[in-house]
This record gives C-alpha cells, sequence and structure tokens, in this order.
C-alpha cells in the first residue's frame, strides 16, 4: 500500500498538462489546452485540459478527472497502479506499507523485469567502451555515419563475445535467473540449468516504452554468412509482460513529442533507419523493427498523431510492404502517404548522403497521396491495356473501401472519377461491395473463434438444458433473434428491440452515418458525422433510457467501453468474444452472424439502396422501435398498478395511474405514427 502522504506528494507533483501531453496532440488557447479526445473518435477537438484546475474534460462524451484519473483512465490501469507510473514519471520514491503477499509479487515481478531490463542496457552500453566494443561495435557505429552524442542519446551498445558476460555481471547484481530468462537477455544449454547470455559479439539497439524505459532489445550481428557459423543477422528480445512485439515502435519514446507538435509520424523499417534521421534532425520518426506492422502499433502512433507517411525502401519489397501498410492504416481511420526512396537506398542511407534541407524537400515533393501511389505504380504496368487497367482501378477501389470515414470516401470516389474518366455509380457499387464483403469475412472470422460457443456457455443461467429447443420467433425490423437467448432475457417486452439495437452496434457501430440536408436528424455542424453507436448512444442517454435486460446491457456499456477507448470494429467484438464475462461473449456471438448479416444485405438490395443510406433508415427507425417498446413496457407496470390499487379500493391512486396512463398512450400513439402502425 502507498503511504498516504506519499500519495498526496504525487497529486500535488502531477501536473495534468504534461502527463496527457505523454499521450494527446495537443495545442494551447489562452490558459488552456485543447485536443481530439483519445477516449473516442472525433475531428474537431473536444478535449481540453485546464492546468490552473488540475482538470481534464471532453465535452464529446463527457469523460473528465484529474492526472491519476486520466492515466487510469487511458492506460486501463488501477488506482495504485497509476499513482506508481506518475511516481516513477516524477522521481518520487515509493515506500509501500504493508501488502497482500499477492500483490507485492506480482508489483515485484513486473518492475524487476523493468529493472533487468534497464541494467542490461547500462552493462551493454558501457561494454561498448571496453577494447572490443570500441574496436567492432564503436567501430561499426561510426562508420555508419553514427555521432557519439546520437550513440548516447540512444543508449547503442556492445555485447561480448563471451557467452558469460552478461550472465556472470547480473547474477553479481542480484538478479535471478528466471526474470533473466523470462526477459530474453539469458537462455540455458540444453540439459543443463546453467545460463548463458543470448546476445553475443552483437551491437545492442534498447528498445524503450513510450514513458521512456528499456524494456527490450535487438542485437545485429556483424558477421556474414561466409563465416560458415549460424547467421541470424538480428536477434531480438522475446515478448514478455513487459514487451509485446506488436504493441511497441522503435523509437516512439524519442519521437512522440515531434509527432504531436508536427503533426506527422514517419514510419521507416530499421533501427539505423530510425537513428540516422534522428540525427540528421527529422525526429518524428518511429520503425516496426522486429515484427510487420500491426494495429496495435498503428494505434500507438494515433496517441499522438493521424497522419502518417511510409518511407519505405523503393525495392520490390518495401512497395509490398509500403501497400500493405497503405490498407492497415486507412482501416484505422488515418491519414496516409507514401515516399519511396530511390532505389538502392533505405532512410538511413538517404538521410547521410544528403543534408536536413535536402532530406526535406525530398519529402514534400515526393510524398504520394496512396491514390496516385499505387496509380504510379500499377498502372506502368497495365500499360493501355483495358482488363489490366480496370483490375488497377478495382484495386484502387478496394483500398478506398478500408477508409471508415464516409466522407472521406465519397471524396475519393469522386476523385477516382475524374481521375480515370469512370462513372461515379459504378465505383461506389465496387466500393460498396468490398465494405460488406469485408465486413462478411470479418463476421465469419469472428465465428470461427467462438465455434462452439453458444453450445457451451458458462455464463449464468446459460447452459444447455437452459437454452436447448428454443424455436426464434418473428420480430419486425433487420434482425432475427436467436435460439437460445431467451433464456437471458428478464424483460420479453424490450428484447426485441434490445436485440435490434445491439445487432446494429455489434454488426455496423464503427459505420458512419450520412443524413442528408432534409432529414431530421441532420447535422448542420461541418465535417461532423455521426456513427451508428453513437447515434444510438446519444439517443438513450439523451432519453435517459438505458437497456432493461441485464445480458444486453453488459454487452452494451462493454462495447461502449472499446468504443470510446479509441478501437475497431473487429478489436472490439474481439474482446467482447474473448472477455472474461462468457455472457457477454455469448450475447456478442449470437448477435454479430453472419444470418443477420445477410438478411440485412438482402434488404439493402431488395431496397436498391446504398448501405449508408439503409442505415440512416433503419438505424433511426430500431430508436423508435425501442423507444415503442419502452412506453409499452410502462404501459404494462402501470395496468399491473393499477389492477393493485382497485384491489385495495385505492381511489387516489387509481386517478393518478390513469393520469399517466393516459400520457404513456399518447406517447406511445405519437411514436407509432411516425413508425406507420397507425394514423
Amino acid at each position: 500500500m502507498i503511504p498516504q502522504e506519499t500519495v498526496q506528494k504525487i497529486l500535488d507533483t502531477a501536473q495534468i498538462e504534461e502527463v496527457v501531453a505523454d499521450f494527446v496532440s495537443m495545442r494551447k488557447r489562452g490558459a488552456e489546452w485543447w485536443g481530439c479526445c483519445p477516449f473516442h473518435n472525433e475531428k474537431t477537438p473536444s478535449f481540453h485540459v485546464v492546468p490552473a484546475k488540475g482538470i481534464y474534460y471532453c465535452f464529446g462524451c463527457h469523460k473528465g478527472g484529474s492526472a491519476v484519473g486520466f492515466v487510469m483512465e487511458h492506460e486501463h490501469m488501477s488506482y495504485p497502479d497509476a499513482l506508481r507510473y506518475l511516481a516513477r514519471k516524477y522521481n518520487i520514491e515509493i515506500v509501500e506499507e504493508a501488502e497482500s503477499a499477492e500483490d507485492i509479487a506480482a508489483r515485484q515481478r513486473n518492475e524487476s523485469l523493468i529493472l533487468v531490463s534497464e541494467y542490461a542496457g547500462e552493462f551493454f552500453k558501457e561494454q561498448l567502451g571496453s577494447a572490443e566494443g570500441k574496436a567492432i561495435g564503436l567501430n561499426y557505429f561510426h562508420t555508419r555515419g553514427l555521432e557519439d552524442e546520437t550513440i548516447s542519446k540512444f543508449g547503442l551498445g556492445w555485447a561480448p563475445s563471451d557467452r558469460h558476460s552478461f550472465t556472470d555481471a547480473a547474477k553479481d547484481k542480484g538478479y535471478k535467473d528466471e526474470y533473466l530468462l523470462e526477459t530474453g537477455l539469458c537462455a540455458k544449454y540444453d540439459n543443463s540449468d546453467d545460463l548463458h547470455d543470448r546476445f553475443v559479439e552483437r551491437v545492442i539497439f534498447p528498445i524503450h516504452s513510450v514513458s521512456g524505459r528499456v524494456i527490450a532489445f535487438g542485437a545485429r550481428t556483424l558477421k556474414s554468412k561466409e563465416d560458415g557459423k549460424p547467421y541470424a543477422k538480428y536477434v531480438n528480445s522475446k515478448e514478455s509482460s513487459i514487451y509485446v512485439k506488436n504493441q511497441s515502435l522503435y523509437g516512439i519514446w524519442f519521437a512522440k513529442g515531434e509527432m504531436a507538435k508536427k503533426d506527422r509520424c514517419y514510419l521507416v523499417e530499421g533501427y539505423l533507419d530510425v537513428i540516422s534521421m534522428h540525427q540528421l534532425g527529422i525526429t518524428n520518426v518511429v520503425a516496426s523493427s522486429g515484427t510487420a506492422l500491426t494495429e496495435g502499433q498503428i494505434r500507438l502512433i494515433g496517441r499522438f498523431t493521424k497522419n502518417v507517411t511510409i518511407m519505405y525502401d523503393g525495392d520490390p519489397a518495401g512497395v509490398k510492404a509500403a501497400l500493405r501498410g497503405i490498407d492497415m492504416f486507412l482501416r484505422q481511420g488515418m491519414d496516409v502517404k507514401v515516399v519511396l526512396l530511390p532505389d538502392g537506398d533505405d532512410p538511413d542511407s538517404y538521410s547521410r548522403k544528403h543534408t536536413l534541407a535536402e532530406v526535406e524537400e525530398f519529402l514534400a515533393v515526393s510524398e504520394q497521396d496512396f491514390v496516385d501511389f499505387k496509380s504510379s505504380l500499377l498502372m506502368a504496368d497495365a500499360g493501355n491495356d483495358p482488363l489490366k487497367r480496370a483490375v488497377v482501378i478495382n484495386d484502387i477501389a478496394d483500398t478506398v473501401a478500408d477508409i471508415p470515414d464516409a466522407v472521406k470516401r465519397e471524396t475519393y470516389i469522386d476523385f477516382l472519377s475524374r481521375k480515370f474518366e469512370i462513372r461515379r455509380d459504378a465505383l461506389e457499387e465496387r466500393v460498396g461491395a468490398t465494405r460488406s464483403k469485408n465486413i462478411i469475412s470479418g463476421q465469419k472470422a469472428a465465428e470461427r473463434r467462438t465455434d462452439g460457443l453458444a453450445g457451451k456457455p458458462s455464463g449464468p443461467g446459460l447452459n444447455q438444458e437452459a437454452t436447448a429447443g428454443m424455436v426464434p420467433e418473428p420480430v419486425e425490423g433487420p434482425s432475427t433473434p436467436i435460439a437460445g437467448l431467451s433464456a437471458l432475457e428478464e424483460n420479453r417486452i424490450m428484447a426485441k428491440a434490445e436485440r435490434d439495437l445491439l445487432n446494429f452496434i455489434l454488426t455496423y457501430g464503427t459505420t458512419t452515418l450520412d443524413f442528408q440536408s432534409d432529414s431530421e436528424f441532420y447535422n448542420e455542424e461541418e465535417g461532423e458525422r455521426e456513427t451508428v453507436f453513437e447515434f444510438i448512444d446519444q439517443a438513450l442517454s439523451g432519453d435517459e433510457a438505458g437497456l432493461a435486460n441485464s445480458a444486453y446491457r453488459k454487452t452494451y456499456e462493454a462495447y461502449s467501453q472499446g468504443y470510446y477507448d479509441g478501437y475497431s470494429q473487429d478489436e472490439i467484438v474481439k474482446h467482447l468474444l474473448d472477455g472474461e464475462d462468457r455472457t457477454i461473449a455469448f450475447v456478442t456471438a449470437q448477435l454479430s452472424t453472419d444470418e443477420r448479416y445477410e438478411l440485412s444485405i438482402k434488404n439493402l438490395r431488395d431496397a436498391m439502396m446504398s448501405k449508408g443510406s439503409w442505415l440512416t433508415k433503419y438505424v433511426p427507425k430500431a430508436i423508435l422501435v425501442f423507444q415503442s417498446c419502452r412506453l409499452e413496457d410502462r404501459e404494462y407496470s402501470l395496468k399491473e398498478e393499477l389492477r393493485k390499487a382497485q384491489a385495495i379500493s385505492d381511489t387516489d391512486g387509481e386517478l393518478k395511474i390513469m393520469q399517466d396512463l393516459v400520457r404513456i398512450r399518447k406517447a406511445l400513439k405519437t411514436v407509432r405514427v411516425r413508425l406507420g402502425r397507425e394514423k
């Protein structure tokens, strides 16, 4: 337990604007700081920090609090862990009071892994000054054009040729075998408990976390295949509780401030690419070294900027990686450009050959929008062959389909139509078909991941006896109830409407609605577009209405958490499916299956609508159905109350209930008229 006086010191020391700036790109307006909220998707900044009051607040999602609250919310930490994070940031020593044995073990283990990694970083750095380190490692860095100041800044080092140098040194310092093995700094000999160094006779590149702590290493051999020994150019740390490869970026600690300030990130491939560009003076550069680009890494970049320039080699491998990266960034709602360096160059070599001004000019001139990049790259091979040109145009349209923002998609469709002289409706049809196919594919993948879940639920009330033999009942609207869900429903009047809302959310939650100017839901504020989930969420919160059935309510709240944490649709659904709460997993599996989606697509085709038009019609209708059911539920409750009042001859009570019934029936008639059920 952290002593109260230490807690108060941490809270008094932490500056809200400094804490938030580690994660959010902000600009100062007067005495306050403003930026896009990290807890929900938005284009117009509604998140602000008030240093004088020590608070943050978002006018969009209404989240707010202190510095410690921000760390808890953003980093998903407990209150004590958030305090420890702030204590490390501000170099405040914590002397823990009595804790449970489990708490102490868990905290100490995690901290021990960090400490042994940081010790290793210092060890390798010191070894660079040894005779062997200078002759081989330091000489290598110098031949690559790195200055001593840069070498020191990035903590570059040398792993000695003696296979026990680090192991012996770490043991002498008291570091335990289990931590040396878990971090991957050491390994065991076959059939022996003796440890040896994992990194031997290699130059070392420490990998830092967002908060600047050493969490892993990349190690490069300077030998070649001709040496006749087993050859692996790079050996990287294995994953551990402190290092997850697909959520880490090399150089993020050194680049994040400039990424936020410049509102752009340059993504390169290798350690030396990052270091050489930083040395040149371009410091908003990171690399996905040790792994192919992942969604987790893209989200990490997205904390600081939504604008990314992929800067890869101009060889076939670099082109292929750039093409893959484009699609991934677009799916995450990022704006992406591409720079391909002259063949034979990488960012490291190119930055060493040119001055800062020359590189900046090259980047400004050579940056290509992804459409131009794909066009120039693929059309060159297509020539004048009409069929090959059609393949290229379809490929580019498929990339446009990855863009989640409807306005951006429409803009690119217009651009493609003019650029290739193709009818706009033909491009729209291709983009729409691809988006539908992608959604269906994603849902099939989700179904495969949860195969058998419906038959083997483990949540409360979910057993095979309870779910067997249930027959789906017909309901209005785009979704169909699934056998087995009725076992979870406490309120059958509300169940149908709540299933429909959840079906829309779990299938189309992050899809943007595009209401026309003649719609009552049209938002006049330029650039503002609501997603399906935002529309439903605002409708429910504005009417102070929650879901009546507890299983559906928990699923809704869990989705809401993931959505406002900034995760993609697929990631949220996967989290719900894989979570500890198997009731939520069961509901998610049942309401995000192919049958309902195929029904939706059939309705769309029958009505000859685009998906966007279809959603703008049926999502508001689903809200009206929900309101109608809620009023019916209230009417039913009032009738029950009236019967009880009549049974005890409560005249005053009867009168009040009847007055309430009149109001409810009047409101219900209004909703039914809007639904077309009454005149």
